[in-house]
């Protein structure tokens, strides 16, 4: 059993662990309306707060290295099971964040496209707009924990949601300038 752990690096996890990481994030995934970024602040207060898998810093790290990382968004989930159980902790969070909200995607797709005119699925998708955005500014909130209480960070954070809601210049550009004033020690 011990050769086992170590061929998965497990970090101390049993099956019952594992198996509590990928039904907490089977459950996420039917709540990450907007993506799995969505529902970080409650991946964090499981992770962090609840099993301390992992610490606030380390939590904050892994979203900011999968998010300037090219590729899709969900990898900070891929980042945060191998974190907490290595190879072993990645398939359970990535399986549990994909499946369950892919199965349910695949299945009101294709109910929705025979009824796309109707007055309730017609206000149920303009309902997801709100929520979305609410679970977006929680997501928000909750990753400048660690710096916000830097004047820095507020201005950066003002700077950006403007340059954002008033243009249309590319976010990478913003992700740059972040890590050039973060790098000078300013936020």
């Amino acid at each position: 059993m011990a050769a086992l752990d170590s061929l998965l690096s497990l970090h101390g996890l049993g099956a019952a662990e594992l198996a509590q990481l990928f039904a907490h994030f089977a459950l996420l995934s039917m709540l990450s309306v907007g993506g799995a970024i969505t529902t970080a602040p409650e991946m964090q207060r499981f992770l962090v707060q609840q099993q301390a898998w992992m610490s606030g810093a380390e939590f904050t790290t892994s979203v900011a290295i999968a998010q300037a990382a090219p590729g899709p968004n969900i990898l900070f989930v891929a980042l945060m099971g191998w974190h907490v159980a290595g190879l072993a902790g990645t398939a359970a969070a990535m399986v549990g964040i994909v499946l369950p909200s892919s199965l349910l995607a695949l299945a009101v797709g294709r109910w929705r496209r025979r009824r796309a005119d109707a007055l309730p699925v017609r206000a149920f998708t303009a309902g997801f707009a709100p929520l979305t955005l609410g679970l977006l500014l929680s997501t928000g909130w909750l990753l400048t924990a660690p710096t916000r209480d830097h004047p820095g960070t507020i201005v950066l954070v003002l700077a950006t949601v403007v340059v954002m809601v008033r243009t249309t210049l590319s976010p990478l550009w913003l992700i740059g300038a972040g890590a050039v004033v973060g790098a000078l020690g300013l936020a």
